[in-house]
């Protein structure tokens, strides 16, 4: 059984933690190239009675991207979703909390994520904001 402490825990020790709160936090990924990804990591609230962890990364500005493409890259089979959160293009995966493996159920599919992302955000802006 994992708890959300020991998610927090696993974060602060591996990753460069740039802002959190009790029920999120928003730290930082090196990725190819020279290039940094921001993630996010929220404990999403009980709704079938169990808990869930978000693992979401911004591709870009939703004004300044192209939300078709966005879509279609987005629709490769190892990532989570897509969604539009604030005006920010993001792609997120969820998973439950209370048997979530860090290593097999977190930290892979955080990777997978944010590399997926960081590629997306460098297509669709040919930039490095996030």
């Amino acid at each position: 059984m994992t708890s959300w402490t020991e998610v927090i825990n696993y974060v602060r020790v591996r990753y460069e933690v740039l802002e959190e709160s009790d029920e999120w936090l928003r730290f930082r990924l090196d990725t190819a190239g020279g290039r940094t990804q921001q993630v996010s990591v929220h404990h999403l609230p009980d709704t079938d009675g169990q808990a869930w962890v978000e693992i979401s990364s911004p591709v870009g500005r939703a004004d300044e991207v192209d939300l078709r493409r966005f879509l279609e890259l987005a629709g490769a089979p190892e990532l989570g979703g897509a969604a539009v959160v604030d005006g920010i293009a993001l792609l997120k995966h969820v998973a439950p909390l209370e048997e979530l493996s860090i290593r097999e159920e977190f930290e892979r599919p955080l990777t997978l994520l944010v590399s997926r992302a960081d590629v997306m955000e460098h297509e669709l802006t040919e930039n490095d904001h996030f």
